[in-house]
């Protein structure tokens, strides 16, 4: 008899690889439609900032969930991680781009920012961090770099904590929301690190 794990991994493999796309893109399309049609509240484009960058980080611990979840669960939902992560990267870039292009809009003043406010200057930085990430998530680039492509990508936990510290900034007041996403990550990342010991004294 098929335990729970048996019956989801089957499932997982009969879902398609585009649906995954199609469906975590709903909140960026929805979040556009209430900021056309004035759902918003009184400040739409701050609003429109925060919500994509809350759900690029969502998806950046949801892509670091995925190893964790097989390696001690027994569920394997791999075969969705670079469609995870390419859509964090989508939605950074979103993110950054109503930023620069609805909110700044002066591009001095841009440069200024990233320079002199840490949030920002966090922010952009995790940001830089993720093109590298984005453009060798594909199978050819994996093949070229071998090794190396593990390492480089286990840059995926600076940017998730670089991300939540951005957060954390960025919100008014104390607020746990964004605590709880550093906590999550921080908990990933030891969860690996611990993995990584027991492998080496193996």
């Amino acid at each position: 008899m098929n335990t729970a794990v048996d019956r989801i991994n089957a499932l997982a493999r009969r879902v398609p690889v585009w649906s995954v796309w199609l469906i975590l893109g709903i909140p960026a399309v929805w979040t556009f439609y209430l900021g056309l049609t004035g759902g918003l509240g009184a400040e739409p484009i701050k609003a429109l900032e925060r919500k994509l960058g809350e759900v690029a980080l969502q998806l950046v611990i949801l892509g670091l969930c995925l190893s964790p979840l097989r390696r001690h669960l027994g569920v394997n939902l791999i075969r969705f991680r670079r469609a995870v992560g390419l859509l964090a990267f989508t939605y950074v870039s979103l993110h950054l781009l109503v930023w620069l292009v609805l909110d700044v809009q002066i591009w001095a003043q841009i440069w200024a920012d990233i320079l002199k406010r840490p949030y920002v200057t966090v922010g952009f930085t995790a940001f830089l961090m993720m093109i590298p990430l984005a453009l060798t998530s594909n199978d050819l680039s994996l093949r070229r770099l071998g090794p190396r492509w593990r390492v480089l990508h286990r840059l995926t936990y600076v940017v998730a904590v670089l991300g939540a510290v951005h957060f954390i900034w960025l919100s008014k007041g104390f607020q746990i929301e964004p605590l709880v996403y550093l906590a999550v990550i921080l908990a990933l990342l030891a969860l690996r690190l611990r993995y990584a010991r027991r492998r080496r004294s193996a």
